[in-house]
């Protein structure tokens, strides 16, 4: 039995119970994501979805509305995932540079890998119109702010530079990406973002 059979009888044994329209919403992302990693970014549409799901066209449009809707719906449960994973580790780590500068590599990597090949093509996707582009923007212009409040204390007169961060921002999606695609290891993409993390704070000391 194929990968995409298996994931389709569990999802239709999901579907013989009456679901809220929370646990409705949590199996239709499910089975988005499902689409995504069997068949790929281009393949997700609402009708895809519907038959993947078990559901009717309605169910899925009265959900997200449009395919930008659902990918929007994709990338903020990524970000949220991502936040929680940070905010986790947050509370357990030094504030010292070399604690929270751990903490934003390895986070955003562990993050990107949990969520495997997929992400990577949903952010691809965010790419081809201006409404996703912007709901893309303005999540990574919440990272970049938080990452900011993180590292500022330790930059000479408390302040990061916005170049240095959005650097970073680039170096952690490409590190994160080459990792989910096997042309680096998680320890080397992890090690070098600790280290660019750490060159953009030392920059702004000088």
């Amino acid at each position: 039995m194929s990968s995409v059979e298996t994931d389709n009888r569990q999802t239709q044994r999901t579907v013989r119970r009456r679901l809220s329209r929370e646990e409705r919403h949590r199996q239709l992302l499910d089975s988005a994501w499902q689409v995504i990693r069997h068949e790929g970014t281009e393949a997700l549409s609402l009708g895809r979805l519907a038959e993947q799901a078990g559901v009717t066209k309605p169910v899925v449009y009265d959900h997200f509305g449009t395919r930008a809707g659902l990918l929007s719906a994709l990338y903020q449960e990524f970000d949220a995932r991502q936040t929680a994973l940070m905010d986790a580790a947050l509370r357990d780590c030094e504030a010292t540079l070399e604690g929270r500068a751990g903490v934003i590599a390895y986070s955003y990597v562990d993050c990107v890998l949990a969520q495997g090949r997929e992400i990577p093509d949903v952010i691809a996707a965010l790419a081809g119109s201006p409404e996703l582009e912007a709901v893309k923007h303005d999540y990574r212009l919440a990272f970049i702010e938080k990452c900011r409040r993180l590292l500022a204390p330790f930059a000479s007169g408390g302040e990061l530079g916005q170049a240095g961060l959005w650097a970073m921002l680039g170096a952690a999606d490409s590190l994160s990406h080459a990792a989910a695609m096997g042309e680096i290891s998680s320890a080397q993409a992890k090690e070098e973002l600790v280290a660019i993390i750490h060159g953009v704070v030392n920059r702004e000391r000088n």
